[in-house]
């Protein structure tokens, strides 16, 4: 008896997250989160509070690297033309 449709598992798909381009955007956030910082010692009324956004921004670009790592495959080298 073949399984119901809604607990076949799904091939995986033939494509490929770009990897390249979300580690830059892993960056980015990172450098947003030390600009945070800069602006936290600057002032201090809401100091904690841009302390806890760059915290937060920090752990979100800290997850997105750890999924690229584990999920994103590496683009397929192409072969090289030979003449």
């Amino acid at each position: 008896m073949p399984a119901p449709a809604s607990l076949k598992v799904p091939e995986k798909a033939a494509h490929f997250m770009p990897a390249k381009e979300i580690l830059q955007e892993v960056s980015k956030l990172l450098n947003v989160s030390d600009r945070l910082d800069l602006l936290a010692e600057q002032h201090a009324p809401i100091s904690t509070e841009l302390s806890i956004l760059s915290g937060s921004v920090r752990n979100s670009a800290t997850l997105l690297e750890v999924l690229v790592t584990l999920k994103v495959e590496p683009e397929p080298k192409s072969d090289p033309i030979v003449n």
